[in-house]
């Protein structure tokens, strides 16, 4: 059993489901403007939707297998072995980069969880920071300093 966990290991990166609520408060606001004596004024209504489904929808999932990006309009798997690298933009965003040369961004993944995608993606994709040297390649971790909470703050990111 402890195989299958081991094999099933997946880190996802979302936008935090709390964001919902900003969304609910900007519908709650517009009601006064939508439905004013002005007819068809409801249509805002779209925007305060849109968001919810970009919140709900856009995502990234790091798996044993490879990369899954998300986005409001498209699904696309990356598996490791079509992945050059990963590539970091100035504002800390990370890119996809396939063997090609081409980019594609993986949205809600930051420089702080290249560590959490190098123990998920089992060293395929080497960790610049540093933090998983002392991980074997099973993720146990050999000098006994317990660093299991390296990812715990990923699960709504």
């Amino acid at each position: 059993m402890a195989e299958n966990q081991h094999r099933d290991r997946k880190a996802v990166f979302r936008i935090p489901l709390i964001a919902l609520l900003a969304v609910v408060f900007l519908a709650v606001c517009m009601i006064p403007a939508a439905f004013a004596d002005v007819p068809g004024l409801w249509v805002m209504y779209v925007v305060p939707v849109a968001l919810a489904v970009f919140i709900v929808r856009t995502r990234t999932v790091a798996s044993t297998r490879g990369l899954s990006v998300r986005t409001v309009f498209g699904h696309r798997e990356l598996p490791w072995s079509a992945l050059k690298g990963l590539a970091i933009s100035d504002k800390a965003k990370v890119r996809a980069v396939l063997t090609d040369g081409s980019e594609i961004p993986l949205p809600s993944v930051r420089t702080r969880h290249l560590p959490v995608i190098s123990l998920v993606s089992e060293g395929r994709m080497k960790d610049p920071t540093g933090l998983t040297d002392d991980f074997d390649a099973d993720g146990a971790d050999p000098g006994g300093t317990g660093g299991t909470d390296v990812g715990e703050d990923t699960a709504q990111d």
